[in-house]
């Protein structure tokens, strides 16, 4: 009985070694880093190469052949994204806002021109003899012309202005119908204190600076949403290659059972080589699934970022295209440097801080009484038509010397034959000034919170960079270690099956460790796309500019 229990353990030894040769083999063409895409051409003539094998292996290629999917390459992916992304449109929609409102600020220094015409008819009961009639008609027709303009550098206002008016009456007192007078003058008002210099201007400096720092944010949000692309394409790229080894391990463990049940039943093998096997291939289906969700899920998220799905029948995109094998080198604090000097959303926060700061100047004067120097220079004229008066009991007759029309009567101001000119001074205090300066005293903290927030972004952002720039030198070792992770997870189940030959472990710990080499190749996967996605947002820290020249 024992040497027949003897011979059948024999037998069921070769038919899982056999099964278990055909993992080892699997691992073996799994450790190969081909790929069924052609890899990027490295982007420096002074590469940083990666240690990768160049052929593609076959049983992987043809793996993730079958995998259904639209063709996508990074560029287009891209091109799409940088079309319908909500997140530029939206910034965009910022920027227009941000030019109306610069456009809105500059309407106050425009020059403005203005005009009036007023028609003035009236019938009036005399109460006085000296009115002239018992019902006195008058008939005035009066026009004002003229244009201003402010200055935003000193806060001065200039008006030059002409009026005009024609007087027809019945009054018998009137020596002059009809009556044409005209004014013309040119004034002047300077604020002396309050809306003096950096005041006058305060909005408009701070709305232009606003606009700069919309324009970095446009400018950052588009290189985010191209990182994000790019990251998310080597995060399919890694997925598909991932679900193409679960499938080979998974088909490979279900060819493992069917062949430990036939042996089972001739009585070559135990139950618990067949739970053994029932047990890996539930954890590789369950990977399989969780694989494919994470690849769908990568492929729906560049689906949202592009604005559109793929072909009809299809439910996921698929990369055509591997990660680069190649970097530039440049030291850490060169690209540190780059950084600091083009970052947009370092550039962000300068401009505001800009436009927190020209508010705070212009409130430092608002903060002041209203202190404003006023004058104008000008001429009348007067003319009509002469009209004889003639008092009540007197036989003398009045009659006016002058007599033209209004031509004659705009003559006479621009000649300056009756000149006028005023100057004066006009001060408002409030008392206490509370709200002048409360207003200068916020906008002072404004500007200190935003000079600290300063402080932090540009902190953080030499964070960000060194990181990512430590993935990126890391690369070449990380990928290597990950290579031979996979080879020592294939010696490590050669091992096992010679030790399964002499009896020293188990079935268990055989199909355990050919589950080990999946995990490997996963990692594998992993250092691959980690340093493509380490100089994507190395590219977004510096605004396009890394590698340096």
């Amino acid at each position: 009985m024992g040497s027949a229990r003897s011979a059948r353990s024999s037998r069921g030894l070769q038919g899982f070694v056999a099964a278990a040769a055909v993992a080892v083999a699997l691992a073996a063409a799994l450790a190969r880093p081909g790929v069924a895409q052609a890899p990027a051409p490295a982007p420096s003539p002074a590469p940083l190469r990666l240690p990768l094998g160049a052929n593609p292996d076959s049983a992987l290629a043809a793996e993730i052949a079958k995998i259904p999917g639209t063709a996508l390459a990074l560029e287009e992916a891209v091109q799409a994204a940088l079309e319908q992304d909500t997140a530029i449109v939206e910034a965009e929609a910022v920027l227009r806002a941000a030019q109306g409102v610069v456009r809105r600020e500059k309407g106050p220094f425009d020059p403005e021109v203005f005009a009036r015409y007023d028609v003035d008819d009236q019938e009036i009961p005399a109460s006085s003899p000296l009115a002239g009639a018992q019902v006195l008609e008058t008939n005035e027709r009066a026009t004002s012309v003229g244009a201003r303009k402010r200055f935003g550098s000193t806060g001065t206002e200039i008006e030059a202005a002409v009026d005009s008016r024609r007087l027809d009456t019945n009054s018998g007192f009137e020596t002059l119908i009809p009556k044409y007078v005209a004014e013309g003058r040119l004034s002047l008002t300077q604020p002396l204190l309050k809306g003096f210099g950096p005041s006058a201007r305060a909005e408009l400096s701070a709305a232009e600076r606003d606009l700069e720092a919309a324009q970095s944010q446009y400018e950052s949000t588009v290189l985010a949403v191209r990182s994000t692309v790019e990251q998310f394409y080597w995060d399919l790229y890694a997925a598909e290659r991932d679900v193409a080894v679960e499938r080979l391990i998974r088909d490979r463990g279900a060819r493992l059972l069917e062949d430990t049940r036939v042996r089972a039943r001739s009585g070559l093998v135990g139950p618990d080589d067949v739970a053994n096997a029932q047990v890996f291939l539930a954890q590789e289906e369950q990977a399989v699934l969780d694989r494919e969700e994470r690849l769908g899920a990568v492929s729906d998220r560049l689906a949202t970022l592009m604005g559109r799905r793929p072909e009809p029948g299809m439910s996921r995109f698929r990369p055509t295209q591997g990660p680069p094998l190649a970097f530039a080198e440049a030291t850490v604090d060169s690209v540190v440097q780059l950084a600091l000097s083009h970052n947009h959303d370092l550039q962000v926060v300068e401009r505001r801080i800009e436009s927190v700061r020209a508010l705070e100047r212009g409130a430092r004067w608002d903060a002041l009484p209203d202190l404003q120097l006023v004058g104008s220079l000008g001429g009348n004229g007067l003319a009509g038509t002469p009209h004889p008066v003639v008092f009540p009991g007197s036989v003398d007759t009045l009659s006016a010397t002058v007599r033209g029309d209004a031509g004659e009567a705009w003559s006479q101001v621009f000649s300056r034959d009756f000149p006028t000119w005023t100057l004066g001074l006009r001060l408002s205090v409030p008392l206490g000034l509370r709200e002048g300066r409360g207003e200068r005293d916020r906008l002072r903290a404004e500007a200190e919170r935003a000079e600290n927030q300063l402080t932090a972004v540009r902190r953080g952002l030499e964070e960000d960079v060194r990181n990512r720039h430590r993935e990126l030198s890391n690369a070449p070792r990380r990928v290597q270690a990950a290579r031979t992770g996979v080879e020592a997870a294939i010696e490590q189940t050669r091992i096992g099956i010679l030790e399964y030959e002499s009896g020293r472990t188990t079935a268990f710990e055989l199909v355990r460790l050919a589950a080990d080499v999946a995990t490997a190749q996963q990692r594998y996967s992993e250092a691959l796309v980690r340093a493509a996605k380490a100089a994507a947002e190395l590219r977004l820290l510096t605004a396009g500019t890394f590698p340096p020249p």
